[in-house]
């Protein structure tokens, strides 16, 4: 997996109004669930603040990064978890991120990438991408950056969905009946079938 580097500040002050006060000093607050549990056995947050610019890079991107998170000096891994987005503005409200451990496997998303002419397509079919990502659980260490998917085979009219899929190391959360992509008929490919 790519990985990126963040820097983050701890902060005492939470709720919504605190939070409020944050973004107007043009920060993000944050959270990040991890290894440390509390007295019930629920993971414990450590909520910090960053700055947009920050935070962007590994935001706006279609790629998974395992982000480096230095939050007053000590060091976590983490990926990012959820996104809180402005309903009307659309702008960067809140950030969640899991810490990572070597051992303990996490689910992320991976963008699917297709690799190859499909055979459907030589014979006027269109291929479409259905997924742009797919869930995966592993250790952080096995996940990849992209899943590539060889479509050289994939026949008009016929479909890959994520059961037909394997990757060492993987295991999909993704249900195996969801389709990632398929060849469909155009009316080209129509066309030419009756003229047949």
């Amino acid at each position: 997996m790519l990985e990126i580097n963040v820097t983050g500040q701890t902060r005492s002050d939470l709720g919504k109004k605190a939070s409020k006060d944050i973004r107007k000093q043009g920060l993000i607050p944050c959270n990040i669930y991890g290894v440390k549990k509390g007295e019930n056995g629920l993971p414990e947050a450590l909520s910090f603040t960053s700055t947009f610019a920050e935070l962007r890079k590994a935001i706006y991107t279609p790629n998974v990064y395992v982000v480096n998170l230095t939050i007053d000096g000590v060091e976590h891994k983490a990926v990012i978890k959820e996104l809180q987005f402005h309903p009307v503005s659309d702008a960067l409200l809140h950030v969640d991120f899991l810490e990572i451990t070597a051992e303990k496997p996490v689910t992320v998303g991976i963008p699917v990438e297709l690799k190859g002419l499909a055979n459907g397509v030589r014979n006027g079919g269109r291929l479409a991408l259905l997924v742009r990502q797919i869930k995966v659980t592993a250790v952080y260490t096995n996940i990849p950056e992209k899943l590539v998917i060889d479509v050289t085979s994939l026949e008009l009219g016929k479909s890959i969905k994520v059961g037909d899929l394997h990757f060492e190391g993987l295991e999909f959360a993704t249900p195996k009946e969801v389709n990632v992509c398929s060849v469909q008929m155009t009316r080209a490919a129509r066309a030419a079938m009756a003229a047949q």
